[in-house]
């Protein structure tokens, strides 16, 4: 490659990257509600999940009370420390009805496509049983299996598979009715 396509080149990327959102950290002034403003706390929501220090956001929900659940080699049955967090979703679930929940399940890489839809299936519907035997609505959840296609880690050792067996609430504004 001669020198003037390397320095268009090179050029294009400095452009690109010159152009990111000049506000994303605020407007900088400190008004009222921004950093360091009247009310602020200084946390800039910027995934849409809301502030992890309040106890009704969803980054609460998932960092503080637990939005996954693990399950042994092959099997759907909810542990003793599955049943914890579950009862800390319930709990937060029937304080916050303003949120519709999906109960993903997931496989780890071992046996076939099909055997793990199936066991994901499975996993879900256990999650969504217990959370019901706690007094959340039917109308808020609904499952979905991805099997093993959405692996949390992706190698071949019992680390990766052990996160990967699990189920996970996903919280959506909205209740179902």
């Amino acid at each position: 490659m001669s020198f003037m396509p390397k320095a268009l080149l090179l050029l294009a990327s400095l452009g690109l990257a010159a152009c990111q959102n000049p506000d994303r950290y605020g407007s900088g002034d400190g008004g009222a509600g921004g950093p360091g403003g009247a009310g602020g706390s200084g946390y800039i929501d910027t995934n849409g999940l809301g502030d992890p220090s309040d106890p009704r956001s969803i980054a609460y929900f998932n960092q503080t009370v637990g939005d996954r659940v693990l399950f042994l080699v092959d099997q759907s049955t909810v542990s003793d420390q599955g049943r914890q967090i579950l009862n800390g979703q319930a709990n937060w679930l029937n304080q916050n009805p303003g949120y519709a929940i999906i109960i993903e399940g997931h496989a780890d890489e071992q046996g076939t496509r099909e055997y793990n839809l199936a066991l994901g299936a499975r996993r879900a519907a256990s999650v969504q049983q217990y959370l019901l035997s706690q007094g959340v609505a039917g109308t808020r959840m609904r499952t979905i299996s991805y099997g093993k296609e959405r692996p949390i880690e992706v190698c071949s050792t019992e680390s990766c598979y052990s996160k990967n067996r699990r189920a996970v609430t996903v919280l959506s504004v909205g209740a179902g009715s």
